[in-house]
Protein backbone atom coordinates (compact mmCIF):
# COMPACT_ATOMS: atom_id res chain seq x y z
CA UNK A 1 0.00 0.00 0.00
CA UNK A 2 2.80 2.38 0.93
CA UNK A 3 4.62 1.48 -2.29
CA UNK A 4 1.49 2.19 -4.34
CA UNK A 5 1.05 5.62 -2.74
CA UNK A 6 4.71 6.41 -3.39
CA UNK A 7 4.34 5.48 -7.09
CA UNK A 8 1.18 7.58 -7.39
CA UNK A 9 3.01 10.48 -5.79
CA UNK A 10 5.87 10.20 -8.27
CA UNK A 11 3.43 10.15 -11.18
CA UNK A 12 1.67 13.28 -9.89
CA UNK A 13 5.02 15.00 -9.44
CA UNK A 14 5.99 14.16 -13.04
CA UNK A 15 2.67 15.50 -14.31
CA UNK A 16 3.18 18.72 -12.40
CA UNK A 17 6.69 19.08 -13.87
CA UNK A 18 5.42 18.28 -17.35
CA UNK A 19 2.66 20.87 -16.96
CA UNK A 20 5.19 23.42 -15.80
CA UNK A 21 7.39 22.70 -18.81
CA UNK A 22 4.42 23.11 -21.14
CA UNK A 23 3.47 26.42 -19.51
CA UNK A 24 7.03 27.69 -19.79
CA UNK A 25 7.13 26.66 -23.43
CA UNK A 26 3.90 28.48 -24.15
CA UNK A 27 5.19 31.58 -22.36
CA UNK A 28 8.41 31.49 -24.37
CA UNK A 29 6.44 31.06 -27.56
CA UNK A 30 4.37 34.10 -26.67
CA UNK A 31 7.51 36.14 -25.96
CA UNK A 32 9.06 34.92 -29.21
CA UNK A 33 6.04 36.10 -31.20
CA UNK A 34 6.06 39.57 -29.67
CA UNK A 35 9.80 39.98 -30.21
CA UNK A 36 9.35 39.28 -33.92
CA UNK A 37 6.43 41.66 -34.38
CA UNK A 38 7.90 44.63 -32.48
CA UNK A 39 10.61 45.54 -35.01
CA UNK A 40 8.05 45.38 -37.81
CA UNK A 41 5.91 47.90 -36.00
CA UNK A 42 8.90 50.14 -35.32
CA UNK A 43 10.00 50.04 -38.95
CA UNK A 44 6.53 50.98 -40.09
CA UNK A 45 6.73 54.15 -38.00
CA UNK A 46 10.09 55.16 -39.47
CA UNK A 47 9.06 54.89 -43.11
CA UNK A 48 8.90 58.41 -44.49
CA UNK A 49 6.49 59.50 -47.15
CA UNK A 50 7.96 60.17 -50.60
CA UNK A 51 9.09 63.72 -51.32
CA UNK A 52 6.41 65.73 -53.03
CA UNK A 53 8.74 68.35 -54.47
CA UNK A 54 6.43 71.10 -53.21
CA UNK A 55 7.66 73.79 -50.80
CA UNK A 56 5.52 76.19 -48.75
CA UNK A 57 7.03 79.67 -48.60
CA UNK A 58 7.74 81.06 -45.13
CA UNK A 59 7.83 84.70 -44.09
CA UNK A 60 11.09 86.45 -44.97
CA UNK A 61 12.07 84.05 -47.76
CA UNK A 62 12.69 85.00 -51.36
CA UNK A 63 12.74 82.93 -54.52
CA UNK A 64 16.52 83.40 -54.57
CA UNK A 65 17.05 82.16 -50.99
CA UNK A 66 14.84 79.10 -51.55
CA UNK A 67 16.67 78.17 -54.75
CA UNK A 68 20.06 78.90 -53.14
CA UNK A 69 19.52 76.60 -50.17
CA UNK A 70 18.61 73.72 -52.50
CA UNK A 71 21.30 74.30 -55.11
CA UNK A 72 18.78 75.20 -57.82
CA UNK A 73 18.84 77.86 -60.51
CA UNK A 74 16.34 80.54 -59.50
CA UNK A 75 15.31 80.92 -63.15
CA UNK A 76 14.35 77.25 -63.32
CA UNK A 77 12.27 77.50 -60.12
CA UNK A 78 10.57 80.59 -61.50
CA UNK A 79 9.80 78.84 -64.79
CA UNK A 80 8.41 75.72 -63.06
CA UNK A 81 5.99 77.94 -61.13
CA UNK A 82 5.11 80.50 -63.81
CA UNK A 83 6.70 83.37 -61.84
CA UNK A 84 7.99 86.37 -63.76
CA UNK A 85 10.54 89.03 -62.88
CA UNK A 86 10.85 90.54 -60.26
CA UNK A 87 10.07 87.04 -58.85
CA UNK A 88 7.74 88.12 -56.05
CA UNK A 89 6.52 85.32 -53.75
CA UNK A 90 4.29 85.30 -50.68
CA UNK A 91 4.15 83.45 -47.32
CA UNK A 92 2.05 80.33 -47.67
CA UNK A 93 2.59 80.09 -51.43
CA UNK A 94 3.32 76.56 -52.67
CA UNK A 95 6.31 76.26 -54.98
CA UNK A 96 7.24 73.34 -57.19
CA UNK A 97 10.92 72.46 -56.77
CA UNK A 98 11.22 70.11 -59.73
CA UNK A 99 10.15 70.20 -63.36
CA UNK A 100 6.46 69.57 -64.04
CA UNK A 101 5.62 66.25 -65.72
CA UNK A 102 5.81 66.25 -69.49
CA UNK A 103 2.38 65.93 -71.09
CA UNK A 104 2.07 64.12 -74.39
CA UNK A 105 0.52 66.15 -77.16
CA UNK A 106 -2.07 64.57 -79.41
CA UNK A 107 -0.95 63.70 -82.91
CA UNK A 108 -2.19 66.22 -85.49
CA UNK A 109 -5.08 64.96 -87.54
CA UNK A 110 -4.69 64.41 -91.28
CA UNK A 111 -5.25 67.59 -93.31
CA UNK A 112 -8.67 67.93 -94.93
CA UNK A 113 -8.86 67.15 -98.63
CA UNK A 114 -9.49 69.99 -101.02
CA UNK A 115 -13.09 70.11 -102.29
CA UNK A 116 -13.65 68.41 -105.63
CA UNK A 117 -15.57 69.86 -108.54
CA UNK A 118 -18.71 68.01 -107.45
CA UNK A 119 -18.35 69.03 -103.80
CA UNK A 120 -19.03 72.59 -102.77
CA UNK A 121 -16.83 73.97 -100.00
CA UNK A 122 -18.72 75.00 -96.91
CA UNK A 123 -17.91 78.62 -96.07
CA UNK A 124 -16.26 79.20 -92.68
CA UNK A 125 -18.55 80.71 -90.07
CA UNK A 126 -18.06 84.40 -89.46
CA UNK A 127 -16.22 85.26 -86.28
CA UNK A 128 -18.32 86.72 -83.53
CA UNK A 129 -17.72 90.33 -82.72
CA UNK A 130 -18.51 89.66 -79.07
CA UNK A 131 -15.35 90.15 -76.97
CA UNK A 132 -13.92 87.14 -75.10
CA UNK A 133 -15.26 86.49 -71.63
CA UNK A 134 -11.73 85.89 -70.24
CA UNK A 135 -10.61 88.60 -67.82
CA UNK A 136 -7.71 90.75 -69.00
CA UNK A 137 -4.28 89.61 -67.84
CA UNK A 138 -2.88 91.43 -64.83
CA UNK A 139 -0.11 93.82 -65.85
CA UNK A 140 3.35 92.55 -65.02
CA UNK A 141 4.93 94.78 -62.35
CA UNK A 142 7.90 96.80 -63.49
CA UNK A 143 11.17 95.12 -62.58
CA UNK A 144 13.38 96.56 -59.90
CA UNK A 145 16.53 98.40 -60.99
CA UNK A 146 18.57 95.84 -62.91
CA UNK A 147 22.02 94.87 -61.76
CA UNK A 148 24.97 95.15 -64.11
CA UNK A 149 24.37 92.61 -66.85
CA UNK A 150 27.95 92.28 -68.07
CA UNK A 151 30.48 89.74 -66.77
CA UNK A 152 31.26 90.48 -63.10
CA UNK A 153 34.63 92.04 -62.34
CA UNK A 154 35.42 90.16 -59.15
CA UNK A 155 37.38 91.45 -56.17
CA UNK A 156 38.02 90.11 -52.69
CA UNK A 157 35.12 90.62 -50.24
CA UNK A 158 37.47 90.66 -47.19
CA UNK A 159 41.19 90.90 -46.50
CA UNK A 160 41.74 88.04 -44.01
CA UNK A 161 43.49 84.76 -44.64
CA UNK A 162 41.65 81.76 -46.07
CA UNK A 163 40.55 79.42 -43.28
CA UNK A 164 38.82 76.85 -45.46
CA UNK A 165 39.11 76.31 -49.20
CA UNK A 166 36.45 75.15 -51.64
CA UNK A 167 35.57 71.44 -51.74
CA UNK A 168 33.01 70.29 -54.29
CA UNK A 169 32.66 66.93 -52.52
CA UNK A 170 31.47 68.40 -49.22
CA UNK A 171 27.70 68.59 -48.86
CA UNK A 172 26.04 71.74 -47.59
CA UNK A 173 27.73 75.12 -47.94
CA UNK A 174 30.32 75.13 -50.73
CA UNK A 175 32.57 78.16 -50.70
CA UNK A 176 35.58 79.57 -48.87
CA UNK A 177 35.94 80.90 -45.33
CA UNK A 178 37.94 84.11 -44.81
CA UNK A 179 39.18 84.97 -41.32
CA UNK A 180 39.17 88.35 -39.66
CA UNK A 181 38.18 90.36 -36.62
CA UNK A 182 34.63 91.05 -35.51
CA UNK A 183 33.48 94.26 -37.17
CA UNK A 184 35.82 94.02 -40.18
CA UNK A 185 34.33 95.36 -43.40
CA UNK A 186 32.67 92.97 -45.83
CA UNK A 187 32.52 94.30 -49.38
CA UNK A 188 30.50 93.33 -52.44
CA UNK A 189 32.73 91.18 -54.64
CA UNK A 190 31.16 92.68 -57.79
CA UNK A 191 28.42 95.11 -58.74
CA UNK A 192 24.90 93.78 -58.44
CA UNK A 193 21.57 93.84 -56.64
CA UNK A 194 20.78 92.44 -53.18
CA UNK A 195 18.18 89.70 -53.57
CA UNK A 196 18.29 88.39 -49.99
CA UNK A 197 19.33 89.84 -46.63
CA UNK A 198 18.45 88.01 -43.43
CA UNK A 199 19.02 84.98 -41.22
CA UNK A 200 16.45 82.54 -42.60
CA UNK A 201 18.90 80.06 -44.15
CA UNK A 202 20.11 77.54 -41.58
CA UNK A 203 23.88 77.44 -41.12
CA UNK A 204 24.61 80.79 -42.77
CA UNK A 205 23.86 83.16 -39.91
CA UNK A 206 23.26 86.75 -41.07
CA UNK A 207 23.43 86.32 -44.84
CA UNK A 208 23.46 88.52 -47.95
CA UNK A 209 22.93 87.21 -51.48
CA UNK A 210 23.80 89.49 -54.42
CA UNK A 211 22.67 88.91 -58.01
CA UNK A 212 25.32 90.10 -60.49
CA UNK A 213 23.60 89.06 -63.71
CA UNK A 214 21.40 86.22 -64.95
CA UNK A 215 24.27 83.77 -64.47
CA UNK A 216 26.11 84.68 -61.28
CA UNK A 217 25.12 85.13 -57.64
CA UNK A 218 27.39 85.58 -54.63
CA UNK A 219 26.73 85.09 -50.91
CA UNK A 220 28.25 86.52 -47.71
CA UNK A 221 27.50 84.64 -44.49
CA UNK A 222 28.09 84.79 -40.69
CA UNK A 223 27.97 88.60 -40.55
CA UNK A 224 27.50 90.59 -37.36
CA UNK A 225 25.59 93.43 -39.02
CA UNK A 226 23.95 93.77 -42.41
CA UNK A 227 24.30 97.24 -43.97
CA UNK A 228 22.10 96.69 -47.05
CA UNK A 229 18.59 95.39 -47.66
CA UNK A 230 16.78 93.48 -50.37
CA UNK A 231 16.46 95.50 -53.56
CA UNK A 232 19.53 97.67 -52.96
CA UNK A 233 21.87 98.07 -55.93
CA UNK A 234 25.50 97.86 -54.79
CA UNK A 235 28.81 98.79 -56.38
CA UNK A 236 31.85 96.54 -56.52
CA UNK A 237 33.80 97.10 -53.31
CA UNK A 238 30.89 98.73 -51.47
CA UNK A 239 30.75 97.85 -47.76
CA UNK A 240 27.63 95.71 -47.31
CA UNK A 241 28.16 94.12 -43.87
CA UNK A 242 30.37 93.77 -40.81
CA UNK A 243 32.15 90.47 -40.22
CA UNK A 244 30.94 88.36 -37.30
CA UNK A 245 30.34 84.82 -36.13
CA UNK A 246 26.59 84.38 -36.46
CA UNK A 247 25.92 80.71 -37.12
CA UNK A 248 29.53 79.64 -36.47
CA UNK A 249 32.01 79.31 -33.59
CA UNK A 250 34.56 81.89 -34.74
CA UNK A 251 34.68 85.19 -36.58
CA UNK A 252 34.81 84.62 -40.34
CA UNK A 253 33.19 85.40 -43.65
CA UNK A 254 31.68 82.53 -45.59
CA UNK A 255 31.82 83.49 -49.27
CA UNK A 256 30.22 81.62 -52.17
CA UNK A 257 29.78 82.10 -55.90
CA UNK A 258 27.02 80.29 -57.80
CA UNK A 259 26.96 79.92 -61.58
CA UNK A 260 23.54 78.97 -62.93
CA UNK A 261 22.61 77.76 -59.45
CA UNK A 262 25.71 75.56 -58.98
CA UNK A 263 28.57 76.24 -56.57
CA UNK A 264 31.93 77.08 -58.12
CA UNK A 265 35.36 77.66 -56.58
CA UNK A 266 35.64 81.40 -55.79
CA UNK A 267 39.44 81.24 -56.13
CA UNK A 268 38.98 80.64 -59.87
CA UNK A 269 37.33 84.07 -60.14
CA UNK A 270 38.96 86.25 -57.49
CA UNK A 271 42.20 88.04 -58.46
CA UNK A 272 45.50 86.58 -57.22
CA UNK A 273 46.76 88.09 -54.04
CA UNK A 274 50.27 89.57 -54.11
Amino acid sequence: MVLTLHVVGLMCERRRRLGAVVLVGLALAGCSTSSVRAPIGERSHTVSSPATGVYVVRRGETLFSIAWQRGLDYRAVAAWNGIRSPYTIYPGQRLRLNPPPVTRTAKPSAPARAPTATTRATPAPAQSATPSARPPAKPVPAPQPAAAMGPPRWQWPAQGQILRSFDANVSGKRGISIGGTTGDRVRAAAAGQVVYAGSGLAGYGQLIIVKHNDTYLSAYGHNRTLLVKEGDVVRAGQVIAEMGHSGTNRTQLHFEIRQNGKSVDPLRYLPRRG
